[in-house]
């Protein structure tokens, strides 16, 4: 069990413009490069956010409108004097996004930030929002984007599990705790699929209470499946407290991001994680939750 003194979640997002108003962030561990726009390749048959292709790196990628699909209209950022492309590398997938203007990057203590308003449209692609320069800056849920611009094929594909594995998910009390609309879905789906009952949190703050109405009630979380990256409490502080708090029976616990980062890993397991996976995959996080399935007890 960890006990180092756990730290505020620091981290740096960088933030643009969509217009002259609009201010939203992206982490920088997700981003791999800020490019000029340059002239991009039609890709036949694309989403009509998808504006093009372009050359990174020796690879052809794809370049996307975020202000076309978020529903703002077309993106004023043809200048090249103007515009800019943010290359990102989400889940493994190298894409860029056509942006109206890019600012500056900033440090921000996770622990600021709010979670989203409720709604459709444009505001079902915000994670959560703060406060920069006396103004709201709206964090941008790239995997949603992502996944109704360029849905993964592998996220429709069926898990089969064999009628002993089915029945182990079903003996335990599961909570899943994640941000982003595209993971709760695809990952509730699988287990829908399979009637493996479970609880789902929106953030660190709602899981912890969970785990303690859980224990109150006699029924403790026996497997824990989290995201890192969240308002408010994140995945890191979720699991320091769960690991610290001894009144309560430890669930194994599975962190998950979407960032391709070895530091992530290190430091899920510093404190506290079962296991850690730095690409959000339904299909595997099945699989590794029956990893944990064996060793509950």
């Amino acid at each position: 069990m960890s006990t180092q003194k756990r730290t505020h979640s620091l981290q740096k997002l960088l933030l643009f413009r969509l217009s002259a108003t609009q201010r939203f962030a992206v982490g920088t561990l997700k981003v791999r490069e800020i490019s000029p726009v340059v002239p991009l390749r039609v890709l036949p048959h694309s989403h009509p956010a998808v504006r093009g292709t372009m050359t990174f790196r020796g690879a052809t990628i794809p370049v996307v409108d975020i202000a076309f699909a978020l529903g703002y209209g077309r993106s004023a950022s043809d200048d090249p004097k103007n515009g800019s492309i943010i290359i990102t590398d989400i889940q493994r997938q190298e894409v860029g996004f056509l942006v109206h203007q890019v600012e500056r990057i900033v440090d921000v203590d996770w622990k600021n930030v709010s979670p989203p308003p409720k709604g459709v449209g444009p505001a079902a692609f915000i994670t959560g929002t703060i406060e920069i320069d006396n103004g709201i800056v709206q964090l941008m849920d790239v995997e949603l984007v992502l996944a109704r611009v360029l849905p993964d094929p592998a996220a429709s594909r069926v898990t089969t599990l064999t009628d002993r594995e089915t029945e182990a998910l079903r003996a335990l009390n599961i909570l899943l705790v994640d941000d982003s609309q595209v993971a709760r879905r695809q990952l509730a789906d699988v287990l829908d699929r399979h009637n493996i009952p479970f609880e789902m949190a929106t953030d660190g703050h709602q899981a912890q209470n969970i785990v303690l109405n859980a224990r109150e009630e006699g029924r403790p979380v026996d497997l824990l499946v989290s995201d890192i990256e969240m308002p408010g409490m994140d995945g890191y502080e979720l699991t320091f407290n769960i690991r610290n708090d001894r009144t309560l029976k430890q669930p194994f616990i599975i962190l998950h991001t979407s960032l391709n980062s070895e530091m992530s890993v290190s430091y899920a397991r510093q404190v506290g994680a079962d296991e850690a996976l730095t690409k959000f995959d339904a299909h595997e996080l099945l699989h590794t939750m029956l990893t944990g399935a064996g060793h509950i007890r």
